[in-house]
């Protein structure tokens, strides 16, 4: 009797055993997401961010069947959206609308930094990139990056430069042009684009490299003078333009935007969010939607953006350092 109890108790235990075993548990990415799920943009509503995290959220909610909800958290050049993110359950149902200064450029201009892009972040993707062009008021005697330089070298320090603040990518896109163009110009940071562009257009600053899609009316209308683009080739919207990296050896200065989550996040959740946001990305209406923003989507593999964050991460620390940028 007590021999058949004894095989029955080690059958029920067998069972429960296998039932437990992790090699046959299910995987965390089979019931993802089991819940809401949130993406931070660390910037306020209607810029690039805004407008791809909540482009990308309508088409992830309707296929995961879980909402999708855009929350917008600015601040200190993204890092208060930042550390959020990188304080949250790594489970994958908190995100990171990252731009490139906050992942490359900031841990190198902020003394004091909450958090370690390096180490606190787990890449996704890029979403999109946009395209920076480099304009000055038409007062300004030139008509091509050529010529800007050669003024600048005939008049140093006279020339200024506006930006959407200190440490953003228009910062560092006119910092790198100084720097590989040997030319001097004064930085007047203002508090984001619009009030930058409004002063570029009444004269009270010369030069501004700025995101295309807050330019291409001022610059079809000729209220501003186009010279280049940041980026290495020309740009749909500007074919006639040419890349500032023709004239500048080396130059190459495009803002992209990707989709991180917080280091530890298993792996496979890591691989179901990339796919289901690769091929959202890939969606005709999505292209078209955020082509008419200014935004060129994209969508890579999770080592293609961790290659690019870790190039540009040491590429940016150099200008950053060369140029003395340093911020509390």
């Amino acid at each position: 009797m007590r021999k058949r109890v004894w095989h029955a108790m080690s059958g029920l235990a067998l069972a429960l055993g296998l039932a437990t075993t992790p090699s046959l548990a299910a995987s965390p990415a089979d019931t993802y997401p089991d819940g809401p799920v949130t993406l931070i943009v660390p910037f306020t509503a209607g810029g690039s961010n805004d407008v791809l995290a909540r482009t990308i959220g309508q088409k992830l909610a309707a296929e995961w069947g879980q909402a999708v909800v855009a929350e917008n958290r600015p601040g200190a050049a993204g890092n208060i959206g930042g550390d959020a993110v990188a304080r949250a359950e790594p489970d994958g149902k908190t995100l990171l609308i990252a731009a490139n200064n906050l992942l490359t450029m900031n841990p190198h201009i902020y003394r004091n930094m909450p958090f370690d892009t390096q180490n606190d972040f787990a890449p996704i993707t890029v979403l999109g990139w946009v395209p920076v062009a480099l304009v000055v008021n038409p007062s300004v005697p030139v008509d091509s990056v050529a010529e800007l330089i050669e003024y600048a070298k005939a008049n140093p320090g006279k020339l200024n430069y506006a930006s959407s603040g200190a440490g953003s990518p228009q910062h560092m896109s006119a910092e790198l042009f100084k720097a590989l163009a040997d030319v001097d110009m004064l930085h007047v940071p203002y508090r984001g684009a619009a009030p930058a562009i409004t002063d570029l257009l009444g004269g009270q600053v010369d030069v501004l490299f700025g995101p295309i899609n807050s330019l291409l009316s001022y610059i079809r209308n000729g209220d501003l003078k186009v010279l280049g683009v940041t980026g290495p080739e020309s740009i749909p919207e500007l074919p006639d333009v040419p890349p500032i990296g023709d004239t500048v050896e080396g130059y190459n200065s495009d803002i992209w935007i990707g989709l991180v989550a917080p280091a530890g996040t298993p792996d496979e959740v890591i691989a179901k969010i990339n796919q289901s946001v690769v091929a959202a990305l890939q969606l005709d209406d999505v292209k078209a939607s955020l082509a008419n923003q200014g935004i060129t989507p994209d969508g890579t593999s999770v080592a293609e953006f961790q290659e690019l964050m870790q190039a540009d991460y040491e590429r940016w620390g150099k200008v950053i350092q060369d140029a003395g940028i340093q911020l509390d």
